[in-house]
Order: structure tokens, then sequence, then C-alpha cells
């Protein structure tokens, strides 16, 4: 294509300023990747810290709400259908539907579970916590109990207790020693504790103990169903999907962990809409360097293509001599750009601090660079068109007299 050697003998012609457009377009495109690559890592280490203890997906019973009472209009103000709140409300086909969940793509893990209330009494002294029953076999399936143990082992058993640090340090309680459970729903047993755990969470290391599934049943009085049925997710971006489709399966009330944490997500969406801010400059920078380059190019080589046009050299000609310009400035500085771009990242990203932390959450695999390649190549060819417009309604005679 006689065009393209042209737009390539133009660049050619004056190495240096290509260099410095290329070095130019790379540079935009570097800063474009390592905001992506900070943004999206910033995003995966905070969801990650908040959901690395808990469920992604959260299903418990359908909420019961009181009815009116038929009857007397006279009495419906005040007639109204009482909500037992005694009785637990509990889900009865759980193994059905942990088996349809299990079914699903995406799950990594879940956890039926009992959860309740109760103190844990040593002597005179006496704590609240939250209980949660589990089956010993899914101890770590949400929360990762046995990596975080400081004493003790995991191992429930059938009178088994784990609970945390501050809760042990609470009660002067160390593994191996008995302690008194009493629930909220009368049941009381006495328990071994059978291991400490550190999570570095306070609401998990001083309210929470775990104890097995089969355990919890008599003390909570549920012989058959479970409270909960918490899930994990191979992509916790995924949860918000995953908790509709699962309402509408089983009926159940479906809570993702984005609804748990709304600051949290109001906060990402914030960070992402300044991300792409600084991306849209970016590219709007790499846009202005190409054109202002072009629109130079085009005013030195007015008697070029003053000449060209008066041998017949049509107008559609030099517009495709430029903006061929623009698409291979665009591709090598966008190429150029995405290499240096992930060597940035990726070295960044190995640098650790004395604790073995990186010290900028960057993940260099989502840079976006296929996205960043085309946006940065289609801008520089649109770019080009206002010079490569100029360019082909330059008069021969006027620009061979200039």
């Amino acid at each position: 294509m006689f065009a393209l050697k042209v737009a390539r003998r133009y660049l050619t012609s004056n190495p240096a300023q290509t260099v410095l457009l290329v070095t130019g377009v790379a540079l935009g495109v570097t800063v474009f990747i390592f905001i992506t690559a900070l943004i999206e890592g910033l995003a995966v280490r905070l969801t990650d810290e908040v959901t690395a203890n808990s469920a992604h997906v959260s299903l418990e019973p359908a909420t019961r709400l009181a009815e009116i009472l038929p009857g007397d209009p006279a009495v419906r103000t005040e007639g109204v259908a009482l909500v037992s709140t005694f009785q637990r409300r509990q889900i009865r086909a759980w193994r059905s539907t942990a088996e349809l969940i299990t079914r699903q793509p995406g799950i990594s893990a879940l956890s039926p579970q009992i959860s309740g209330n109760a103190f844990l009494v040593k002597g005179e002294a006496v704590q609240p916590v939250s209980v949660t029953g589990l089956e010993p076999e899914g101890l770590d399936a949400i929360t990762p109990i046995t990596p975080n143990l400081v004493a003790g082992q995991g191992a429930l058993g059938a009178d088994g207790l784990l609970i945390g640090t501050q809760l042990a340090e609470d009660l002067g309680l160390t593994a191996g020693q008995p302690v008194l459970l009493r629930t909220d729903r009368g049941g009381e047993r006495l328990l071994t504790v059978r291991g400490v755990f550190k999570t570095g969470l306070q609401s998990l290391d001083s309210r929470v103990a775990f104890l097995s599934l089969q355990t919890a049943r008599p003390l909570f009085d549920l012989p058959e169903g479970v409270t909960n049925i918490e899930i994990k997710l191979d992509d916790p971006g995924r949860a918000r999907e995953v908790a509709d489709f699962l309402a509408g399966a089983t009926g159940l009330r479906a809570t993702p962990w984005q609804d748990k944490n709304l600051n949290l997500e109001d906060a990402l969406e914030a960070q992402g809409r300044t991300g792409t801010l600084i991306q849209i400059f970016s590219l709007i920078s790499i846009i202005i360097g190409v054109a202002s380059a072009l629109v130079l190019s085009a005013y030195r080589r007015r008697s070029e293509v003053g000449i060209m046009r008066a041998f017949g050299i049509s107008g559609g000609f030099i517009v495709a001599v430029f903006m061929l310009q623009g698409l291979l400035i665009g591709l090598a500085g966008g190429l150029l750009g995405c290499v240096s771009g992930y060597g940035l990242c990726s070295f960044l990203a190995s640098l650790t601090d004395a604790e073995g932390n990186a010290p900028l959450p960057i993940a260099p695999e989502r840079g976006g660079y296929v996205a960043v390649l085309i946006l940065t190549t289609l801008g520089a060819v649109l770019a080009s068109a206002f010079p490569a417009r100029s360019a082909s309604r330059i008069d021969p005679l006027e620009a061979i007299q200039q």
C-alpha cells in the first residue's frame, strides 16, 4: 500500500520527533495502566479484607410479617396475627438447598450453621457470646479458624468449643478447661475449650464461639433445621447475582456481602469514578499530543502535499497518509506503554515491607491492557483526522509558491 509507505517515510524522516511522540504516547498508556492496576488492586484488597472472615452470600429464612386479622373494621387497627418470637426461624430443607448451591458454578465453599446468642459462665465471670454451630469438617469454610489457632487444636468433637483470645482472656480460660454454655433458649451444657484462635478482628476474638452442629441442636432447640447457610464465591463481585438467583430458586432471604458493607461499596464506586477521570485525562493528553505533532507535520510538508496534489493525487490519499501516521504512532506507543506498564506494576507488586506485605495493592494482571491499546490506537487515529483533513484541502498552487 503506497499510502502506508509514504506515512512510514514521513515518520522516519524525523526520527527524533517520532521517538518523542511515541514515548509520550507510551508514557500516557503507562499512567493509564498503573492507575487501573492500582485501583483494581485496592478494590481486591479491600474486598478480601472485608470478606476474608465472612461469607459472600448469606441465606436465611424469609422474614415473616404480622398480618391484619379479618373481622370487624373497628378491631382491625388493633387485631394483628401474632408471630411467635420464641420459635426459631429455620431452614428445614437445608440439605436439598445445599445440594442446589453446590451445583452452581463459582461456589467455592458453603457452611450450614446454627447461630444464636448465649452466655459463657466460668465461676463468677459471665460473658455474652455469639455462638456458631457448624459441621466440624467445614470449620474453615467461611472463616479460617484452624490457621489462626494459638493454643489447642481445631477438633471440636461432641463437647468441644473454640473461642477467641480476647474472650479467653476475659474469662481466664485456656485450652483444655471446661466452661458452661447457657443459651437464650434455656439450654445449657458444660463444654471443653478445645482451642483458642486469634484472627485480629475484635468482633471475632472477643464475641464469637464455635461448636459442632450436633452439639448446637439441643442447646438451641433445633433438632432438624439450620438458621443460616453461609456461602463463599470464587469471585466476590458476583455476590449480588448469585444472591438474586438463590433467593428466587429457594424462596429464602439471600444477602450479598455488599448489602452488609454499603459504606465500603460507596467508597469503591467513588474510587472507581476517580480512576476513570484520571484515565480519561490520560487519553486526552495522548490525543492532544498526537494531534499537535501531526498538525506541525502537515504544516511543514505543505509544499510536498502541494506537489502531490498538482500531480493529481487525491485528497483521500492525503487523508489516508496522515491517518496511517496516527495509527502507527498509536499502535507503537500503545504496545510500548503496555510492556512498560506491566513491567512497572509487576515491579511495584513484588516490593514488600519488613512484615512481608506489599506497600502498594497493585494487581498487574488487571491493568486493562487490551482496552487501553484499543483506545489509544483509536484515539491516535481520531487525533490525526483534523490535520489530515487540513492537509487534504491545501491548494496546490499556493503550497508550491510557499
